[in-house]
C-alpha cells in the first residue's frame, strides 16, 4: 500500500493512542481488508475512536488525528 492510498483515510483506533511519539493502534479498512498501523497522534485518543491519517511514516507507522475535527473546544 502507498502513502497516498493512506493519507486521507478513516480508520478505528484499537488500541489507545497516548500522544506524542508514545503510539497506538489503527485498523484501515482498504477494499474490505483489515489493515493494522502503528499510530501516531499529537494529543491522546481513545480506542473506538475515529481518526484521519495525515501522513504515512513506512513501515507500516502513520500519523493521525482526531476525525471529525470537533471545531470551538
Amino acid at each position: 500500500m502507498t502513502s497516498e492510498t493512506l493519507v486521507g483515510r478513516v480508520g478505528t483506533v484499537i488500541t489507545a493512542i497516548r500522544g506524542g511519539e508514545r503510539a497506538g493502534e489503527v485498523r484501515l479498512l482498504v477494499q474490505g481488508i483489515a489493515h493494522y498501523y502503528l499510530a501516531y497522534a499529537h494529543t491522546s485518543v481513545p480506542a473506538g475512536a475515529e481518526v484521519l491519517v495525515i501522513n504515512n511514516r513506512g513501515a507500516r507507522q502513520i500519523d493521525v488525528e482526531p476525525w471529525p475535527v470537533e471545531e470551538g473546544l
